[in-house]
C-alpha cells in the first residue's frame, strides 16, 4: 500500500491560510488532494497537520469532506509520518508539501513504481535536471521512515521527514529521476499573494478541461514547452 501524505498549515508566514484559499472554485488543499486521488499508484491520501489551534479549521473542514487528516506536534514532521505510515499499513509513503498546487499524478506515478521496482529506501526527483519547484515528489520506505522516527535524534533533526535519508546515501539505497531537461530554474509553489495569482491563472486556463492537466500542459500555456517530447509518465 502506498499512502500520499499532503503536509499542508495555516500559519504560512507569507501567506497566512493559504491551504483554504480559493483555487478555481474550491480551497487549494482540495485540488491538491484531487491530483493526488488522478495517481494510479496511490491506494489512500492523508493530509497531516498540526495541533495547534490555528490548524483547527484546516481539520474540521478536511474532515466535513471526508478526507482523513492526521494531527501532530508542530514540528515533529518525522515523527508526523511515520505514525501515518504505521496507523494505515503503508509500505511506502509519497510526501507532498502544502505550497504544491501544480503536483502532477503521472510524475508521482513515475516516482512510486521507481521506489517498488528498485527498493529504494527514499526516491526523489530533486536535484540535477530537475522538476519546477513544486512538482517534487519524494517516496520513503516505511520500515526505514519508522526506525528513523524511533531513533534518538535533535529536534532540529525531526522537521524533515527526509532529511535524514538524505543525509545517508550509505545506509539508505536511494533513487531519482531526472527531467527531460533542467527545469528547477521554474518555481510554481504557492508561497506568496502573487503565486496564488499565478496558480489561479492556471487553473482558469487548464482545468476546467482536465482537472489532472500535466506538468508539460502548464509549461505549454507558459510559453516553457519546448523539448517537451521527451516527457512521458
Amino acid at each position: 500500500m502506498i499512502l500520499a501524505i499532503l503536509q499542508s498549515r495555516m500559519t504560512s508566514r507569507r501567506l497566512p491560510g493559504k491551504a483554504l484559499a480559493s483555487l478555481a472554485g474550491q480551497p487549494m488543499v482540495l485540488r491538491q488532494i484531487e491530483r493526488l486521488r488522478a495517481a494510479r499508484t496511490l491506494s489512500k491520501v492523508v493530509v497531516a497537520t498540526s495541533v495547534e489551534a490555528a490548524d483547527d479549521p484546516l481539520a474540521a473542514f478536511l474532515v466535513s469532506r471526508g478526507q482523513a487528516v492526521y494531527r501532530g506536534a508542530p514540528v515533529d514532521l518525522l515523527g508526523r509520518f511515520a505514525r501515518c505510515a504505521e496507523v494505515a499499513g503503508a509500505s511506502h509513503v509519497v510526501r507532498i508539501k502544502g505550497d504544491a498546487p501544480f503536483v502532477d499524478p503521472a510524475i508521482v506515478d513515475k516516482a512510486a513504481r521507481i521506489a517498488l521496482e528498485s527498493g529504494a529506501d527514499y526516491v526523489h526527483n530533486r536535484g540535477w535536471f530537475g522538476f519546477p519547484k513544486g512538482l517534487e515528489v519524494e517516496v520513503i520506505r516505511t520500515p526505514a521512515l519508522i526506525a528513523a522516527a524511533e531513533a534518538p535524534r535533535d529536534p532540529a533533526a525531526r522537521t524533515s521527514p527526509t532529511a535524514f535519508l538524505r543525509a545517508d546515501p550509505a545506509r539508505h539505497k536511494q533513487a531519482s529521476f531526472a527531467a527531460p531537461r533542467d527545469l528547477s530554474g521554474l518555481d510554481w509553489r504557492v508561497k506568496t499573494h502573487a503565486d496564488l495569482a499565478f496558480a489561479r491563472s492556471v487553473y482558469a486556463a487548464l482545468h476546467p478541461a482536465d482537472s489532472a492537466f500535466a506538468m508539460r500542459d502548464v509549461l505549454d500555456l507558459t510559453g516553457g514547452g519546448q523539448d517537451m517530447a521527451q516527457y512521458a509518465a
